[in-house]
């Protein structure tokens, strides 16, 4: 599992220990890789405390990235069979993990979280988040990925050896990546699904509606300008 984090120090402790527990109870083996973007916060030394509880659990400092650039290194650092992603704040609880492996979901290569797909649920969120969500996602639509319905929620999981495939060749480090990774995976004739999820707004998000999402749109533009 690979956790991006950005100044996260007052929400990781209840995000590790969920982590943690739901990890113990299940039968397969796996690590939790949490990639710090650059944090001026505690974020660093809550990790690390974790670490003295957990083997599993796994720290990782990347400076100059956005959150693009940390999941790429956690990607790349990853060993597992299936490497999946989750958003620090566990919008989407951490029990659809069972969901997005085998045998819960078979015949894919990559599976994504989707708040708009049937059968998914949304709490809590703004109006106006939830408007200019929409709104971005038809551009991706009509610029790069017809038939995705939610390209952007932070709950993914890939097969390890076509995530690392793609994320090799990815150039966008902002918000944005998650768009250029499916075009390319789509490109490459992958088989993507998407999985309805369970999904809670937090307060602390660090998305910001209006420049956020013009910075998205230009990633839009240029992976278009780049192609394949």
């Amino acid at each position: 599992m690979i956790i991006p984090a950005f100044n996260e120090a007052e929400i990781l402790p209840g995000t590790l220990r969920k982590v943690s527990s739901f990890l113990e109870s299940m039968d397969f083996k796996a690590e939790v890789i949490v990639v710090d973007n650059g944090s001026t916060d505690q974020t660093s030394d809550v990790i690390h405390s974790f670490q003295e509880q957990c083997s599993d659990i796994h720290y990782m400092r990347v400076d100059t990235a956005g959150k693009g650039g940390a999941v790429r290194a956690g990607i790349m650092a990853a060993r597992g069979e299936y490497l999946l992603i989750s958003d620090a704040d566990l919008a989407v609880p951490i029990e659809y993990t069972i969901r997005f492996l085998p045998p819960g979901l078979k015949d894919f290569d990559i599976a994504i979280g989707s708040r708009e797909a049937d059968g998914a649920i949304r709490y809590g969120e703004p109006f106006k988040r939830h408007l200019m969500g929409r709104a971005f996602n038809f551009m991706v639509r009509v610029l790069l990925l017809p038939g995705f319905q939610d390209t952007q929620c932070g709950f993914k999981c890939f097969r390890r050896e076509v995530a690392r495939e793609l994320f090799a060749l990815s150039r966008v480090d902002g918000w944005g990546f998650d768009v250029e990774i499916l075009y390319r995976g789509r490109l490459k004739g992958y088989r993507i699904i998407e999985v309805p999820v369970e999904w809670h707004y937090g307060e602390g998000s660090k998305i910001r509606p209006v420049w956020d999402s013009l910075a998205m749109f230009r990633e839009l533009l240029s992976i278009r300008r780049r192609g394949k």
